[in-house]
């Protein structure tokens, strides 16, 4: 059977999440049904990463084998076309090879986050991202981050919940950019890694937070993660400002 790759978009907002769950709305049931309008007996997809209930999507990636070895771009408009009116778009399609897969194949994986700080409600924006009142110190924020980046147990940032085998990952980049957005600033978090813990970008984030606001010192936060104990974690933030941007590959499908 053809395989193809899908670059996958979606506000998070209405689902479950990513994965297919009995009685919920799902971004991979909601794809998965448009795919069998066009091929009734398709199989399930695979997809890069498992966002949660409320987490976007610029960039996910998934995998999907047809019966017909459909033209890409014939393919993602037909989805498209199927996926109306859900806010689940499908930005481009690739074939690939048989032992392509969209998790497992992965060599990195990036996030941001947006956190918006503003004495009034956020209204275009609504539900995109994490509003909170006050400004934050960007340059101490950054300074936290700066002890998480590289290879490290990250027992007290991962959900009691996660079930990936070891705590250990290497954490290749956290930035940190601030712009102005009327009333206020908008903070961007972007991390890049080869994969990550569950929940560890909202542990992280909810944890900077913290320093941004003056609660923790920089510092502070060397010792929660040398501490491999969840109970020494910042607050875990809200998953509405959390955006997988990107899926990276040996070679890239879409190029």
């Amino acid at each position: 059977m053809p395989r193809f790759a899908l670059l996958i978009d979606y506000d998070g907002t209405p689902f479950s999440g990513w994965q297919r769950q009995a009685g919920q709305p799902s971004v991979q049931a909601a794809v998965e049904a448009a795919i069998r309008r066009l091929e009734p007996e398709a199989p399930g997809i695979a997809a890069a990463g498992r966002t949660d209930a409320g987490v976007h999507a610029t960039g996910q990636v998934a995998h999907c084998d047809l019966a017909k070895d459909w033209d890409p771009f014939r393919l993602s408009e037909a989805l498209n076309h199927h996926l109306r009116p859900q806010p689940v778009a499908v930005l481009r399609a690739a074939r690939v090879a048989e032992d392509f897969h969209a998790r497992f194949s992965a060599t990195e994986r990036r996030y941001l986050f947006r956190l918006v700080a503003r004495r009034a409600p956020v209204t275009h924006d609504r539900g995109l991202v994490w509003q909170v009142q006050n400004a934050l110190d960007l340059t101490a924020m950054r300074a936290g981050a700066a002890h998480l980046t590289g290879h490290h147990d990250f027992t007290t940032f991962r959900s009691s919940m996660c079930q990936s085998a070891s705590p250990v990952k290497t954490l290749d980049e956290i930035g940190i950019e601030s712009l102005p957005v009327p009333g206020g600033v908008e903070y961007r978090f972007r991390l890049r890694a080869r994969s990550f813990l569950h929940n560890q970008v909202r542990s992280i984030v909810g944890t900077l937070e913290r320093v941004g606001a003056g609660a923790w010192a920089p510092e502070d936060v060397r010792r929660a993660l040398e501490a491999r104990d969840r109970a020494a974690c910042g607050p875990v933030c809200p998953p509405q400002g959390l955006y997988l941007t990107g899926v990276a590959y040996p070679a890239d499908p879409f190029a």
